[in-house]
């Protein structure tokens, strides 16, 4: 086959992951290849495109290129799609997640705000991609070749290290602002916590928090026990803040 020549205009912030960080560039090829393939060679992991443009008509992933052409790759867009809709690549409304094991302080937040993370410090990539494809999680990392594995269909990359950054821009990405339910899943295992009276956990009990307090809520998981102490009006200020920053995000 005779070399051909591809045209790739990336939208949005898309350039992030290109080694120029210039948004349109040219590939060659050699052979007849899936657009896939020649998105990901350029460093843009599928989970990040949401549609895709040959010579203006949306494809898939599958979509195999064997003459030149112009390709025009978009990301998930914030608000409304307007656009092709019927032929977007991404799913938004997922609400089940897997973190790499870097990403606690992430974690953290997101099951104080009621979402459904699976996070193990020590677990292997493998492992991670096992966990989002046989639990259809969305996988969340800094690392792009764990999004780049053809198990993986949803995810995202965390473009910040900041973690209130990171937080804000998983919830905006997923459209989670409305589903968020703030004290009601277990900060270290996830599990789901339900309310216990305090006979039934008074051997948990410090001294002080038998004396003064009376409402109690339990983890169905690993029993951690959770009640309104000094450490509530923290976790009531980091949700506020989350809050604060997702509505200043969501109006840009």
């Amino acid at each position: 086959m005779t070399r051909l020549s591809v045209q790739l205009t990336f939208r949005g912030d898309l350039p992030f992951f290109l080694r120029s960080k210039v948004a349109s560039i040219e590939r060659r090829l050699s052979e007849r290849t899936s657009v896939k393939d020649i998105i990901e060679a350029c460093g843009v992991p599928h989970t990040e495109v949401d549609l895709i443009l040959v010579n203006g008509c949306p494809v898939d992933f599958s979509h195999v290129i064997g003459s030149e052409v112009k390709l025009e790759i978009i990301p998930v867009e914030p608000g409304r799609v307007t656009s092709f809709p019927e032929n977007r690549l991404q799913v938004r409304d997922l609400r089940s997640f897997v973190a790499d094991g870097h990403l606690g302080k992430l974690v953290r937040d997101l099951r104080l705000l009621g979402i459904d993370v699976v996070y193990d410090r020590a677990a292997e990539d493998r492992q991670l991609v096992q966990v989002a494809t046989q639990e259809s999680r969305a996988h969340l990392t800094r690392d792009r070749r764990h999004l780049m594995h053809s198990a993986v269909q949803h995810g995202y990359y965390l473009r910040s290290q900041n973690s209130l950054e990171q937080t804000v821009a998983v919830l905006g990405r997923f459209n989670l602002d409305r589903v968020l339910t703030p004290f009601t899943r277990c900060l270290r295992c996830n599990a789901v916590l339900e309310p216990a009276r305090k006979h039934e956990v008074i051997g948990q009990l410090e001294p002080l928090t038998k004396i003064y307090y009376e409402e109690f809520r339990r983890c169905r998981g690993c029993g951690q026990v959770y009640w309104s102490g000094s450490h509530f009006k923290k976790l009531q200020s980091r949700i506020e803040t989350i809050r604060s920053r997702l509505t200043s995000e969501s109006t840009k």
